[in-house]
């Protein structure tokens, strides 16, 4: 009877769960639909149309106005046509069905890419200022608006003062909106000024994500990070004098515009040790600053994945970057720190100026002393060090816990090591495993080490200065590559020595260094995957143990046990050389206010060497090799001669709308993207034809390949002549060889055709040079090749 019953429970309860509706997970979705028909200033009617049309879109999915408010969190209303919903998956495909949408995709996270750099850059001898410098040309950056999209900014620091501005300039459209708090007032609109005219933070794409923050911080653009506010100063800091960290690097720290106004958008929220950027925050910053009216925005983030092929117009960053340069806004994104290996760039959209990084005349480095007579050379930013006596070294696998492997003890992994075995020695732990340094350090420090030595991991070749909870010196990997073999050779670790003893001294500043710059072995390198024929990065500038300002709400090293402050601080990443761009931008719109984002973007890209401060080619950190196009675009930044190219290369907003054509995007889709307004895609538009400053070639075989360019005469009257460096084994031929402008603004075309010749190598891509010159100037442009003669006939 009771199994009878037992049976009888079951299968009613079986019944019960059968019968029980399946609820579909709603996720965060951002539906694209191209560009708005209103104008580049839209009214509160405009924008209140477009949200009202936006409701109606998805009220035909979800069957009412009030669940589309319900799902709808924001409504890109303003220049970005679009909005941000939570929605189940069958709900976002009949969306895509709609031919009035371009794409409607998941949000994905975007990550962060994280003094003397600017006198690297020329700005300045023994102290001063050139009167030949793109400071004194682009008048130092005097009330140009440069936007940063980050973590925000510590208003307070000494970089961000006004003494001496002017009134706010009549181009900023964002009123006095400045969502700053301080602890006794949670919303504080002193906190701008001249300086900072701006600060917003938008961050419902993360709450969608990862739950409420909380509101004190969420309604803020400071900066509890240290990213934003470093940027930031890096782009458009003003002169602040003796400026140093744990005393290494002093000097006057500043910015690149350094007169420039600052406008602040804050997207990226603290989770799990890191920082989230989400593809909806993202879009409602662009719209916002768009609508604001700067004239160059940096982003120093991107996505942690290799992209896909249909990046271009799934991205937050790549849509919001169209939109912005079709209304005249420059945009400067980092490259992403994914290097040394190839095909790892990131922001390689052909409208945005995609920057990887490079290391400057100055290290900060110190001694390690080994009992067996060895002497090392470390870099270092430790000041502690009041003692010479030697103690012993320790190979941190050796001290493992029981039943933790070599491995995870070697690279230093939280709670992987013995303090009976630790404690009092200097200890030697390996970079990598997907472990910040500072993990480490703080795991050493656990465990009692006096000391910390960090030594490279054999993929990633790079010894940068970082803030650290225990004195540290970073070395490079005893592991390293025959280049004459094509092998690796594994040579003896210089500290796996029985009874080795060792002495760390202070890290000293030593500039100028030679050679330099370097290309950093973290940052990513091309080529292009979803647009081959363009070549990214297309620079690259120094972003290698940058100094500048810094959060006072964050400690040096970012972890929670360090309550440690530093008003400036040293970072790596091409997120550090992106800014730097992003202030030279400024000080050419400065000087050239009616520029497009093409024409200044042109300018630096095509007066970059690649050539470091001893007259040889610069070569890549990771193995000493020289560099390539695949590693720095067209080159190494120089501002004081991109201050005055001689010749441009000009895109408009059609010429992005005719590449999207010739990349094969539909012609609804190139529509919805030109404001809405009918576009006939050109039939005989080539990809070979967009007017790009670097020139790349796919695939090129035995039958010739025509390139068309054309070239805008920004100086006096003059003649030029071309010069060619042919890639080997490819015969380059240029018609005409001399182009003749008799008046300033003029505009002469070109043709470049290529042609693989039987002796042209087919393992590994070809690279070469144009470069017209009037004996004053001289425009260059690399030429590149991925592919060539047999594997692409």
């Amino acid at each position: 009877m009771f199994q009878l019953l037992l049976s009888s429970s079951l299968l009613c309860f079986s019944l019960i769960q059968l019968q029980q509706p399946a609820y579909a997970i709603k996720k965060s979705y951002v539906v694209y639909l191209g560009s708005h028909s209103h104008g580049p200033q839209p009214s509160s009617a405009d924008m209140d149309s477009a949200t009202n049309s936006h409701h109606n879109l998805l009220a035909s999915i979800l069957g009412s106005h009030e669940k589309a408010r319900e799902a709808m969190f924001y409504s890109y209303n303003k220049h970005i046509n679009g909005f941000a919903a939570l929605l189940e998956d069958e709900e976002a495909q009949e969306l895509k069905k709609n031919p009035k949408v371009v794409s409607v995709f998941l949000s994905q996270s975007h990550k962060l890419h994280t003094t003397r750099s600017w006198d690297f850059l020329g700005q300045e001898r023994n102290g001063r200022v050139r009167l030949d410098s793109a400071w004194v040309k682009g008048n130092f950056g005097q009330n140009v608006i440069i936007g940063s999209i980050d973590t925000g900014v510590w208003p307070e620091s000494r970089s961000f003062r006004d003494n001496g501005y002017g009134p706010i300039p009549k181009k900023w459209r964002g009123g006095s909106r400045c969502e700053l708090f301080t602890s006794s007032s949670p919303f504080n609109k002193t906190l701008c000024n001249r300086k900072i005219i701006g600060a917003r933070a938008f961050f419902r794409g993360y709450e969608t994500k990862h739950g409420s923050l909380s509101q004190s911080t969420r309604i803020s653009a400071r900066d509890t990070v240290g990213h934003g506010t470093h940027t930031l100063s890096t782009a458009g800091g003003d002169f602040v004098p003796a400026v140093s960290v744990l005393r290494n690097g002093n000097g006057t720290a500043k910015g690149g515009s350094p007169k420039a106004r600052l406008a602040v958008y804050k997207v990226c929220w603290g989770h799990d040790n890191s920082e989230d950027c989400t593809d909806e925050d993202l879009l409602r910053a662009f719209d916002q600053a768009i609508d604001d009216g700067v004239h160059v925005l940096s982003i120093s983030i991107g996505r942690s994945a290799v992209p896909n092929v249909n990046d271009i117009l799934t991205n937050g960053i790549s849509i919001g970057s169209f939109h912005a340069v079709s209304r005249g806004v420059l945009v400067v994104a980092s490259a992403g720190n994914d290097g040394p290996e190839l095909q790892t760039v990131s922001n390689v959209a052909p409208w945005i100026f995609t920057i990887a990084s490079s290391s400057i005349d100055r290290e900060f480095s110190n001694n390690i002393t080994l009992s067996n007579g060895q002497l090392m050379k470390g870099t270092s930013l430790a000041t502690n060090s009041t003692s010479r006596q030697l103690v012993p070294v320790l190979i941190a696998g050796n001290a493992r816990l029981p039943n933790v492997t070599f491995n995870d003890a070697d690279h230093c992994k939280p709670g992987t090591l013995d303090p009976n075995k630790v404690r009092g020695s200097i200890l030697v732990c390996r970079r990598g495993r997907n472990l910040r340094p500072v993990d480490k350090g703080q795991e050493a420090k656990r465990a009692g080490a006096l000391k910390m030595i960090l030594q490279n991991d054999e993929d990633l070749n790079t010894a940068t200065a970082d803030a650290q909870v225990i004195d540290t010196s970073n070395v490079p990997t005893y592991k390293h590559k025959d280049k004459s073999k094509n092998t690796s050779q594994q040579d003896k670790n210089p500290f796996d020595v029985k009874n080795l003893t060792a002495f760390l001294n202070n890290a000293k500043t030593f500039a100028p260094i030679r050679p330099a710059p370097k290309v950093s072995a973290f940052s990513s390198r091309g080529p292009n995957l979803i647009l081959p024929s363009i070549l990214k990065p297309d620079v690259t500038a120094p972003g290698q143990d940058i100094i500048a300002a810094y959060s006072s709400g964050a400690s040096p090293t970012n972890l929670d046990l360090d309550v440690g402050h530093f008003d400036y601080n040293i970072l790596s990443g091409t997120s550090m050389a992106c800014p730097h761009v992003a202030g030279v931008a400024g000080l050419l719109k400065t000087r050239h206010p009616k520029w497009s984002p093409a024409a200044i973007k042109s300018a630096i890209m095509t007066t970059a060497t690649t050539l470091d401060n001893t007259n040889k080619p610069i070569v890549d950190e990771q193995d000493g090799a020289v560099a390539t196009p695949f590693h720095y675009g067209s080159g190494h930044i120089n501002p004081n001669l991109a201050m005055d190219p001689g010749l441009i290369y000009d895109l408009k907003a059609s010429d992005y709308l005719n590449l999207l054509c010739a990349s094969a995007y539909e012609e609804t889709i190139v529509e919805s993207i030109n404001f809405n307004k009918p576009y006939k895609c050109p039939r005989s538009y080539r990809l070979e034809d967009f007017n790009y400053p670097s020139i790349t070639v796919p695939f090129l075989g035995l039958k010739p390949i025509n390139v068309s360019r054309a070239v805008i005469n920004v100086g006096p009257p003059s003649t030029y002549t071309v010069a060619v460096k042919a890639p080997k084994g490819v015969k380059v031929d240029v018609l005409p060889t001399t182009l003749t402008f008799r008046s300033t603004n003029q505009k002469k075309s070109y043709r470049v055709t290529l042609q693989a010749t039987r002796s042209a190598k087919t393992s590994e891509p070809l690279f070469g040079e144009l470069t017209w010159t009037d004996g004053k100037h001289k425009v260059r442009s690399p030429i590149v090749i991925p592919q060539s003669a047999k594997t692409a006939m």
